[in-house]
């Protein structure tokens, strides 16, 4: 029995025309263009003109990031060449006129000892705030969470957020003045017969104190992300939960965790990647007090020579290599956060 074909109105041929679709043009199988594309994807010039209100108005952001993110890498060029800036007053004269030594920084930068021990307070320091900060914003986030009076919950918000705001300058001095030779509990101390303490210039202390610093300053900062996410947390779950007989320590683990899983595991990625970024500022403002043995770590290392000793090439050898670093934590630790199931940085 043959079957015979309706004429389509020309709204609906082109709507056919753009998803690509097949139309029996007559009996016998015959069939209209070949489908390149899956039913129902739109091609690149239609999604561009969908979206495009969406695209201009993250083009300056994305103009932003390429001019001081991405720009900048190409300046890596110093690393291999011995950097005079006084060539030119143009810095990109002086790149391009300044002698080429090839490996010769990082040749320097592995026999030097100094680079190794600033390596190793950076991995010190990193495990410490990694064991010791990163689980504390969680911590918050769940006793806050857990707070059933609103005016409660949002004033220890707003004490736990304040000192996110001071600047590391203000921070070191509130320590110094507690914790420092002369500080409050080392008068205290004193007036009982004890001897004082000088935690702040305790080179075998400095690492825990600055943890301590970080934690203090942060922690509150950090429970923002933790707190969103348990906010999208259905309250369903939970009733759900109480009907099934289970207390709030049960509904914690079974419930609240592993709606927090997504985000704890993005933001371990993202901490181990910045790994080696320990808090520039922080460790300069107090490196004289303790010593560059106990403080010195790869941005203070690379500020020292870059800076101050003028040694542009070897200070950005030492950077370059930070950074091929960094990236590959973060790979590493993002493939780690696929085979546990999460999506992490970015899909597979």
């Amino acid at each position: 029995m043959s079957h015979s074909t309706v004429p389509r109105s020309g709204t609906e041929a082109s709507t056919a025309e753009k998803t690509g679709d097949q139309t029996p043009v007559a009996s016998g199988g015959a069939t209209g263009p070949r489908r390149d594309r899956p039913q129902g994807k739109l091609s690149l010039r239609l999604r561009f003109r969908r979206d495009r209100v969406l695209l201009l108005m993250s083009l300056p952001a994305v103009l932003l990031v390429l001019l001081f993110n991405y720009v900048p890498i190409l300046g890596n060029v110093v690393a291999f060449q011995e950097y005079d800036p006084y060539i030119s007053e143009n810095g990109v004269v002086s790149i391009l006129h300044s002698p080429w030594v090839g490996l010769e920084n990082f040749q320097r930068i592995f026999e030097d000892s100094a680079f190794w021990d600033a390596l190793r307070n950076t991995l010190v320091l990193f495990v410490l705030q990694l064991v010791l900060y990163f689980p504390i914003p969680i911590l918050l986030a769940l006793l806050i969470n857990s707070v059933v009076r609103p005016r409660v919950r949002a004033i220890s918000q707003a004490i736990l957020y304040l000192p996110h705001f001071f600047s590391w300058v203000l921070v070191i001095a509130v320590f110094q003045q507690l914790f420092g030779g002369a500080g409050l509990l080392s008068q205290l101390l004193r007036q009982h017969g004890y001897d004082g303490l000088a935690i702040m210039t305790d080179p075998e202390t400095f690492k825990f104190l600055v943890t301590a610093q970080s934690v203090w300053k942060d922690a509150g900062w950090g429970i923002i992300v933790f707190l969103a996410a348990l906010a999208s947390v259905p309250p369903d779950l939970y009733e759900a939960a109480a009907m099934d007989g289970a207390n709030r320590w049960r509904r914690m683990w079974h419930v609240t965790l592993p709606a927090l899983r997504p985000v704890i595991a993005l933001l371990l990625v993202l901490r181990v990647g910045d790994a080696l970024t320990v808090g520039f500022e922080q460790i300069l403002l107090q490196r004289d007090s303790v010593g560059p043995g106990a403080a010195e770590v790869l941005d203070t290392f690379v500020w020292w020579n870059g800076v101050r000793n003028q040694d542009f090439g070897y200070a950005a050898a030492a950077g370059l290599i930070k950074g091929v670093v960094s990236l590959g934590l973060v790979l590493a630790a993002n493939k780690v956060a696929h085979l546990m199931g999460e999506q992490g940085v970015y899909k597979k």
